[in-house]
This record gives C-alpha cells, structure tokens and sequence, in this order.
C-alpha cells in the first residue's frame, strides 16, 4: 500500500445509521464487511485500533423518550442496541481473520468482555481489535460522548467520526447545494457555531484531553487508511 500513519492508536466512531445502508433499518451486512475491509487496511499500517458503534439503525433513545418511555429506560435499550452491532462487526472481522473483542460497558458475560480499561489497552497492545459497545454504560449520555471518553480512557492519538459525508458543512450538503466544507476547525468553533458533528459533551471531553477529532466518510472504500496517512479528505478538529 505505501501508506503510513502519524498515528499510533485511534479510535473509529461508527454512528448506528451507517450501518443501515440503503435499508430503513437494521444491519446491511454489506456495509459492515466493508468497514471490516477497512479496518484491515488501517490494522496493516500498525495502528491500534477501537471502535465505538452506535445502535440507532436498532433503537434509539431518544425516540423512545419522545413516545412516553421513561428516559433511562429507553437509553438502556438504545444500549443494547450497540451490543448487537458490536457483535455483527465481531464476526465480521473475525471472518477476515481479525483478532478481536467485545467489551460492554453492560456487564453480559454469555455474549461479551465486560470494559475494563486495563484489559482493553492490553487486547490493542496484542494487536486484536476493540469494540466498546453500551456506550458509557447511563443513560443520558450518548454514543459520541461514549467515544471520546474511551478515547481519552485509551490514550488515543485520534478519534475519528465516520459520518455520511466527507467532513464536516456549514449546513446539510444533502439539501444545501452552496454549502461549505471545512478543512479544519478549531474545538470552540464547533461549539460556538452548534456544528451538529457531535455532541458538545464529546467535543468538550476531546478538547479537554487534547484528541484530535478527524470527521471523514465511512462509506468511502478505504478513506479510513487514507485520512489516518494524510491522503483522505475530511474536517480535522482541534485547537
């Protein structure tokens, strides 16, 4: 491939709706083999990395409390939710012969690891891949803010966001034709401006513990290994 990265370790933010694909809901196994693909690439540059899934293709909750479910129940569902993806992307990888774990911020002994930090640096240290599934494990909190936290457990060089487009708009470029990409943008730009990237909880902790936050295309074959050495396009966020 050629390619090298300037970073070490890194943790990949895959928001639940990506998994969907072109269906209304659920998971598009299609999709999930090629972020696997993907994360193989990424895996050949030494780069030690992590993953952190959402579950709003599943449930999400949000949603549920908008249709009179008591919050924290509805939370908990939506965390269950990033288990069962956690999982679909285990297999996944293993299938490419991918070493790797799932680690529940919900203790399930039957189906996965529960998240221990120490165990977790040491899977990445060994070369296997991680997956932090139940987000932070309460309810209140979301899957963005879940990555940035691990991230800045795991000692990430990076935290990168993949997203539906490549970077982050002043404005949907899904109905906005003018609108304008950023290249780079400053932590307090994001939050100033309510840029709809992440939630400002994960952009403060990211800024807090100095990660670069690095918003790029999921559905590009192979932009996560090319904006990891600097080639992919996407919308670097940091001081």
């Amino acid at each position: 491939m050629g390619q090298t990265s300037q970073y070490r370790r890194v943790l990949l933010k895959v928001s639940g709706e990506a998994l969907m694909g072109e269906q209304s809901y659920g998971i598009d196994m299609n999709v999930v083999g090629q972020i696997s693909r993907d994360i193989q690439d990424v895996l050949a540059l030494n780069v030690q990395t992590c993953l952190v899934i959402g579950g709003g293709n599943i449930f999400r909750g949000l949603a549920g409390a908008a249709t009179g479910m008591e919050r924290s129940s509805a939370d908990h569902m939506g965390m269950l939710a990033t288990v069962m993806n956690a999982l679909a992307m285990q297999n996944a990888l293993e299938q490419r012969g991918i070493q790797c774990r799932v680690m529940s911020a919900i203790p399930m002994d039957m189906v996965c690891e529960p998240y221990i930090r120490r165990r977790a640096i040491r899977h990445m240290e060994k070369g296997r891949v991680v997956l932090f599934a139940a987000g932070t494990g309460n309810p209140f909190f979301t899957t963005d803010t879940a990555a940035a936290l691990r991230a800045a457990e795991m000692e990430c060089d990076a935290l990168l966001k993949g997203t539906q487009v490549d970077g982050v708009y002043d404005k949907d470029p899904k109905h906005h034709a003018d609108a304008k990409r950023f290249d780079t943008l400053r932590y307090i730009d994001v939050l100033s401006q309510d840029l709809k990237v992440m939630d400002a909880t994960a952009i403060s902790l990211a800024r807090e513990n100095n990660i670069p936050v690095l918003v790029f295309s999921i559905h590009q074959k192979g932009s996560f290994a090319k904006v990891l050495s600097g080639e992919g396009l996407c919308t670097i966020i940091d001081d």
